[in-house]
């Protein structure tokens, strides 16, 4: 159908705000984007609503102009906030709005880390500014900051900031964690921290602050998406993943991640073959070409099992990747042997 093949948009917004009945902007915000049809998720609690959704350009710039003029909204929500790619409606399966506790699953009750305490809100003039001083000492090993990228691995492996410190966490829940056993670290520290959107910031750095070692706690306004927006040759390199079925979208031709086979440089996500695995794997047309698709020699048996199978016999989600990789690591690097390398 013409409609849906036009080139459209996608949107990645949030807004922290007090929302008395999150029931009912839950039902007014299915009601909206079932309107505009679009698709995506959206996330509603009493701290706020988070989401990112696709539909033909007219439907959301209309969508941008109702969430403006909505009370709850106003005054807080501004054009501004709306971060748009390329994209549509077709980069989503479904329309997902629901109501939860959080509106960025931290895992950490709202109510005991606030939104509120969050860290200095910084440009992307102002961070890049920060992160060209951090790459100049650093490179003379006296570095009083450290550059920390709060997505998971598989985000900051395909694209990230050079000289960041990006944990090897699966889950922005195993956060906390991180900070808890990687306190030492933090003490003392000048912290700029960054995500896709600016989201996981919002409540990564209240919780930060909430332990009280760092000297100072910075975040990216907008996230990377702004930031790439203003510089797109900037101190990010990559591609910049995001959680829709485009995987990933880009900025600038470099390609900082390799394939997982045989090594060449190589960048684009598929879904592990492995039925039931939800692994992200990079496997080059030529490795996939060989049958090399599965995220791991666990998954890729498995998968030659699974066709012989009766079917209705589900497999746990259990690979080798899974269970190798440490909930949360524990760093063992002083901040000045982080790659700073372009």
């Amino acid at each position: 159908h013409a409609v849906g093949s036009k080139v459209g948009e996608v949107l990645l917004y949030y807004c922290y705000c007090e929302v008395r009945d999150p029931e009912k902007l839950c039902a007014w915000q299915k009601a909206l984007c079932e309107h505009l049809h679009l698709t995506g998720k959206v996330r509603v609690a009493s701290e706020g609503i988070n989401g990112t959704v696709g539909g033909s350009k007219v439907a959301t710039s209309l969508y941008i102009k109702v969430m403006l003029s909505q009370p709850l909204f106003k005054n807080i929500l501004c054009r501004e906030d709306f971060k748009s790619s390329a994209g549509g409606a077709h980069c989503f399966p479904d329309l997902r709005v629901g109501v939860f506790k959080e509106i960025v699953p931290m895992g950490i009750d709202p109510k005991i880390v606030s939104y509120k305490e969050t860290g200095i809100h910084l440009s992307p003039q102002e961070f890049h500014r920060e992160v060209e001083q951090y790459l100049s000492q650093a490179t003379q090993g006296q570095s009083d900051t450290i550059l920390l990228d709060c997505r998971n691995f598989y985000e900051s492996k395909i694209g990230h900031f050079q000289g960041c410190l990006a944990p090897d966490i699966r889950k922005f829940s195993y956060f906390p964690s991180y900070i808890d056993e990687n306190l030492e670290l933090f003490k003392d520290k000048r912290v700029l921290m960054y995500c896709t959107g600016g989201i996981r910031c919002e409540r990564g750095s209240a919780y930060l602050r909430s332990k009280a070692v760092c000297r100072e706690v910075y975040q990216l306004k907008g996230g990377i998406h702004k930031y790439l927006e203003e510089f797109p040759d900037g101190f990010y390199r990559g591609k910049l993943f995001v959680f829709d079925d485009r995987y990933a979208i880009c900025s600038n031709e470099d390609i900082v991640s390799a394939c997982r086979y045989c090594g060449v440089l190589w960048d684009q996500y598929k879904l592990c073959s492995s039925q039931h695995c939800r692994q992200l794997v990079l496997t080059c047309p030529s490795c996939c070409n060989k049958g090399l698709t599965a995220c791991c020699p666990v998954c890729q048996e498995k998968e030659l099992k699974v066709t012989s199978r009766a079917s209705g016999q589900t497999l746990k989600e259990e690979c080798e990747c899974t269970r190798r990789r440490p909930r949360v690591p524990i760093e063992h690097v002083s901040p000045r042997m982080l790659d700073t390398g372009k």
